[in-house]
């Protein structure tokens, strides 16, 4: 895995687990890391992380339109 080193401002109230789960809420979002592997980059489990998505206003399930109207179809 890779290490990532940012530089935050002092007076920023965010403490070292917050942004951990702000990058990693945010790449699952994008569909970039899967949910196990965010939960990973949070330092969290699956149920733990998928319980705070909706905290950081990001749905469990991120599927476009589009394929949600093919599943009810094929349903």
């Amino acid at each position: 895995m890779k290490v990532l080193t940012l530089n935050i401002p002092d007076g920023l109230d965010v403490d070292n687990q917050q942004l951990a789960m702000l990058v990693a809420s945010r790449l699952y979002e994008l569909g970039k890391l899967s949910l196990g592997q965010a939960a990973e980059v949070a330092g969290l489990t699956k149920r733990a992380f998928a319980e705070l998505l909706g905290s950081y206003d990001v749905p469990i399930f991120n599927f476009p339109a589009s394929e949600l109207s093919g599943d009810v179809a094929n349903a």
